[in-house]
């Protein structure tokens, strides 16, 4: 389903969108979450109906039964999926963010929603400067050998081959990678 939202901006200007997903994916520390977050409060200063779906938030929830494991890691992705397919379905944009390692479940995904509703967004970060900001100490884990199966180090990255957009973190800044997308989104007329 398609659906094209109609709705006042805080100017009271028309502003149209179809309903979406932007799937962030990239590594730990990349800046998935952080774009996503930004990507939702110029949605929302535009008076569009729009949710994040973060991985981190989604594994203390409805994934924390799932551990690290390449099936684990697959069953996780195909449920954040699903949650925003319905959200979509509901007329809502979604940011997902998710390292979504593998390409065969950033594809199982991709087949969920009809053509020109999945875009992958590829936050492209090298490792050193991921791990050099580790938010979270995971890296230094994950080095120390304390966390298994962690993506960049003990387990890989498969980076996205034909993404609809890449955004290089360590070049762009916060506010030029939004307006990247935001360009993307115009151009496909999924957003006004």
């Amino acid at each position: 389903m398609r659906e094209e939202l109609h709705m006042k901006g805080k100017g009271g200007e028309k502003v149209t969108a179809r309903s979406y997903v932007l799937w962030f994916t990239g590594l730990s520390g990349a800046g998935k979450s952080t774009l996503a977050n930004e990507m939702h409060a110029m949605y929302q200063a535009r008076g569009l109906n729009s949710y994040v779906l973060d991985g981190d938030r989604l594994r203390s929830s409805l994934n924390r039964d799932l551990g690290y494991t390449p099936n684990d890691r697959a069953e996780n992705i195909r449920r954040a999926g699903e949650v925003a397919k319905i959200l979509t379905e509901a007329g809502v944009i979604v940011m997902a963010a998710f390292i979504s390692p593998y390409k065969r479940d950033r594809e199982m995904i991709r087949q969920m929603f009809a053509a020109g509703t999945f875009i992958e967004v590829y936050v492209q970060c090298p490792l050193q400067i991921c791990e050099a900001r580790d938010p979270k100490g995971l890296y230094k884990l994950a080095r120390a050998g304390t966390i298994s199966d962690f993506t960049g180090i003990s387990s890989e990255y498969e980076a996205p081959e034909h993404p609809e957009v890449v955004v290089t973190a360590d070049h762009m800044s916060i506010p030029a990678s939004v307006d990247h997308i935001v360009a993307y989104l115009k151009q496909r007329r999924l957003l006004s």
